[in-house]
């Protein structure tokens, strides 16, 4: 597989390795990210495995919601400080941006910058963002894009400007869209269902569980149980269904529909940054670099 400066980026991104690292380890990997992934992590190329998942880099999620609750878009807009991301010019451009993703149904970051930043004009959504870099000063990215178009109805929920979630709903109405939505914001599931979960998933979980009951001695019919019951509270910690709703956590997320005659079919939640892990600058080191440099 060819590696190409994409791969590159998305592994340095998320691994905060440098660029020739990240080119060797996708070299040696065949352009397979997760392997690479794992494998720096063997020989401790990458940085703090134990950080991995932290939300550092900055920016804004935006819901836009279609007039007839059929069609939702949700996008995240990147920058680098916390300052920027909550200054109006940038605020301004993340929905404005998020308006005509929905407007126009892109389904891509290219095909999305591509388009008109307003309708009729010339100037691109890429050149606009470009122009704002140079007014603001900094990097802005736009990372992230969905769209999902129901037949019958869309959710959404936004916690805040950090987290956004955007949810396809068969049978339901406006509140129980909305609830579900708020659900997945604060709960996180990864699936609507346990038979969703990818069986190399399921198995590189059991094996772990298998080898962790293995350690307190227990007849083998005692450890099989112990690892059928670790595994359901898995299933159900990662799948929307098994989660105990957040209003009532004596309900699960799948009985609640159930009374109400309703199915999720899809969601999409962002977080901003997440997978991104952020340079931690070290001031000292650079002013000597910086005299190193001009001696």
């Amino acid at each position: 597989m060819a590696i190409t400066a994409s791969l590159v980026k998305e592994l340095r991104e998320r691994t905060g390795a440098g660029m020739m690292e990240c080119k060797k380890f996708l070299v040696e990997t065949d352009g397979d990210i997760e392997k690479a992934i794992e494998e720096m992590r063997k020989r401790g190329a990458a940085k703090a495995a134990k950080k991995e998942g932290r939300t550092t880099a900055e920016g804004i999620i935006i819901n836009k919601v279609s007039d007839d609750n059929k069609c939702a878009v949700i996008l995240e807009v990147n920058c680098e400080t916390d300052f920027v991301a909550r200054g109006d010019d940038f605020v301004n451009f993340a929905n404005h941006v998020a308006e005509r993703a929905l407007a126009e149904k892109a389904t891509s970051i290219d095909a999305l910058l591509e388009l008109a930043y307003n309708a009729g004009s010339d100037e691109t959504i890429e050149k606009t963002r470009q122009d704002l870099i140079a007014k603001i000063g900094e990097n802005i990215n736009i990372r992230r894009l969905e769209l999902i178009e129901a037949e019958e109805s869309v959710g959404a929920y936004s916690h805040g400007v950090r987290i956004g979630v955007i949810v396809n709903v068969k049978g339901g109405n406006g509140q129980l869209n909305k609830d579900i939505a708020m659900h997945i914001a604060a709960s996180s599931p990864v699936v609507v269902s346990q038979d969703q979960v990818p069986a190399e998933l399921v198995a590189k979980e059991k094996e772990i569980f298998s080898a962790q009951a293995a350690e307190s001695g227990k007849p083998a019919e005692i450890i099989e149980k112990m690892v059928e019951g670790r595994l359901k509270k898995f299933l159900d910690e990662v799948s929307l269904h098994g989660q105990p709703f957040v209003k009532d956590p004596n309900t699960t997320i799948n009985k609640l529909l159930q009374e109400a005659g309703a199915e999720v079919l899809s969601f999409v939640r962002f977080e901003v940054g997440e997978g991104i892990e952020k340079k931690e600058e070290n001031f000292a080191e650079e002013v000597m670099a910086q005299i190193r440099g001009s001696e």
